[in-house]
């Protein structure tokens, strides 16, 4: 099970897809990153030898952001807006979707979720 950026990989899927669990890696960065290796996107997981492990990490570190690093970027970025006082910043602070979606009946997720009374408590 090779671990790249402090991720362990999972077994018996294939690289193009269990690169995907990095946080900031997709599909397309997969792809991006598998080419540059020269890796075969089918080829399993587990079938990697450490010289293909070694190749993608040093790719991964050098071209992208990913986990910590990028997480706190985002982080960074939201708290930028909040303190410039934005409207997006606000939609953030106040816990509301921040890209004009409807609130009145979805946003159920973004949105705390609200506690039905009782009607008929006795």
């Amino acid at each position: 099970m090779p671990r790249i950026a402090g991720v362990d990989l999972p077994r018996n899927k294939r690289i193009e897809i269990a690169l995907t669990y990095i946080f900031g890696i997709g599909r397309k960065n997969s792809h991006e990153i598998l080419t540059k290796a020269k890796i075969d996107f089918g080829k399993s997981s587990d079938d990697l030898n450490e010289k293909q492990v070694k190749q993608i990490r040093d790719i991964i570190n050098e071209d992208y952001k990913v986990e910590g690093p990028l997480r706190t970027e985002i982080q960074m970025n939201i708290k930028r807006l909040i303190d410039i006082g934005s409207y997006r910043g606000y939609r953030h602070k106040r816990g509301l979707p921040a890209h004009g979606q409807n609130t009145r009946n979805n946003a159920r997720t973004r949105r705390s979720k609200r506690r039905s009374s009782p009607a008929n408590k006795k």
